[in-house]
């Protein structure tokens, strides 16, 4: 390749064809990390995705990445590969802000999370950190210290939060990969919106060692990326037991790239209905019925002699209801907001006009919430989980829309569905927030729409089973029906 031949690719190229190139030698991982801090220095001013660059180190990591290589050294997976994470995540020698003005007083970081040191090992090369809702606490990435994130597919439109920064700079084309961390949908609303692929896994399979936490009992972090097979592999190298984290699973890894071809035959897929079928536009719900028609398709060719003992409804598959989701979603809001404003309590008495007012009145209503009012919510969650069993017990796939509309504007503050007017920050989680209550593993896939924003759909599994949503969306990728295209 020439030196445009080796720009174009590097813009591109996901993960895996990245790493693949820097090992092989058709373009050096100098040249991978360059390009990426090029696109960012020339591009950036007009989404506003990264909070800091970490151009020096970036390129230094390079060059240690080019000479092993030269040396006949194993690189790693993913050799040579420009990473950036949502500004949570702690890195040495960097303070730690999670979205705020408070945290920007405090000293550089000492130590990686955890997630960071094991993508570096994995040789990808850290490139900056990444604009965030305040705290986590939100769905739009507008935020009033750092300024909003914009859609790069539509600059005047949000890119979705509290991840909104990861998933817009994947969007761009500045990275291939990125990380972030989702409490009640903050991985999967901005995949959504920006047309990305975006993964939250089971709740403590990934470690959190070093994230500056929202919600303790909520929170899971996971990547975005341009492809399922990235998805894979940086699920496979992200996964093992940390003793940093005490919620981390002592579960043994289990790779998922080795099992992406083996197709989808025999697996009972479902589209959720009722709650998650009402409260949006037709354009989300039409969405899922493009994933559930081409799902019944594909296993139609594998099984055709195969019968359901289900009625299908929805694009050929069977329906399942998920009963009392709208409570899993109340009492997911009074969780999430008495552990964040507990977490925060210090500063909301000593420093309450330094907090984004959004986030700050959020946090305050969270004190005042009854402690019987939590208790209550996590009865309900024991509950909520047990049925949520009940199904997995007949079902190995759900499938359902991922936010109720495609990206609003920025500042728009009030949205219209079914003719009904409803606030735009807390109704864009309306779907993922009873998934998260229960720590699901979740696949937010985006389906592109020509002339139009794109939407996302949620592949849902039962706890620990990341392979197998990745093995329905390996087959959905290689049928056209998901990609994620940068701009």
């Amino acid at each position: 390749m020439n030196a445009d031949e080796r720009r174009c690719f590097l813009e591109t190229a996901d993960a895996v064809a990245t790493a693949a190139a820097v090992k092989c030698g058709k373009v050096t991982a100098t040249e991978a990390v360059s390009a990426a801090l090029e696109r960012i220095a020339v591009k950036d001013k007009a989404f506003n995705c990264f909070t800091a660059i970490t151009a020096s180190s970036a390129l230094a990591a390079a060059e240690n990445i080019d000479n092993s290589i030269a040396n006949n050294q194993d690189p790693g997976p993913l050799a040579g590969v420009p990473f950036a994470v949502k500004n949570l995540f702690d890195i040495a020698g960097i303070t730690t802000l999670a979205g705020s003005k408070i945290n920007a007083g405090n000293p550089p970081a000492t130590q990686e999370a955890a997630v960071v040191a094991r993508l570096r090992q994995a040789g990808a090369v850290l490139v900056g950190t990444l604009n965030m809702d305040e705290y986590a606490y939100g769905f739009v990435t507008e935020n009033s210290h750092y300024g909003p994130t914009h859609n790069p597919r539509d600059t005047a439109r949000i890119a979705g939060g509290s991840s909104g920064g990861s998933a817009a700079a994947v969007a761009a084309g500045f990275v291939p990969v990125t990380l972030g961390s989702d409490t009640n949908g903050s991985i999967r609303v901005p995949a959504a919106l920006c047309g990305v692929f975006g993964f939250k896994p089971t709740y403590g399979r990934l470690s959190r060692a070093g994230a500056f936490l929202f919600s303790s009992s909520l929170d899971c972090v996971g990547p975005f990326g341009r492809s399922i097979r990235d998805m894979a592999l940086l699920y496979d190298v992200l996964q093992g037991p940390d003793s940093r984290d005490p919620v981390c699973t002592q579960r043994p890894p289990e790779l998922c790239s080795p099992q992406l071809n083996q197709g989808i035959e025999g697996l009972r897929i479902a589209v959720a209905e009722g709650y998650f079928a009402t409260g949006a536009e037709p354009e989300a719900m039409e969405a899922v019925e493009i994933v559930a028609k081409a799902l019944t398709n594909i296993l139609a060719c594998g099984n055709s002699t195969e019968k359901t003992t289900n009625p299908p409804k929805i694009g050929g598959l069977a329906t399942v209801t998920i009963p009392e989701s709208d409570r899993a979603r109340a009492a997911a809001f009074i969780i999430t907001a008495c552990e964040g404003g507990n977490l925060h309590l210090d500063n909301l008495r000593s420093r309450p006009q330094d907090f984004d007012p959004a986030t700050r009145d959020r946090f305050l209503a969270g004190t005042l919430i009854p402690a019987t009012w939590y208790l209550q919510a996590q009865r309900f969650r024991q509950w909520y989980r047990d049925r949520i069993r009940e199904i997995f017990q007949q079902t190995d796939i759900i499938l359902a829309p991922a936010t109720p509309i495609a990206a609003p504007e920025i500042g728009v503050e009030k949205m219209v569905i079914a003719g009904q007017e409803i606030l735009v920050r807390p109704n864009l989680g309306l779907f993922t927030q009873p998934l998260s209550f229960i720590g699901l593993p979740v696949l937010c896939v985006p389906v592109q729409r020509p002339g139009a924003l794109p939407l996302g759909v949620q592949i849902i599994g039962a706890p620990y089973s990341e392979a197998v949503i990745l093995r329905v969306a390996a087959v959905l990728e290689s049928q056209g029906i998901i990609s994620a295209e940068s701009i």
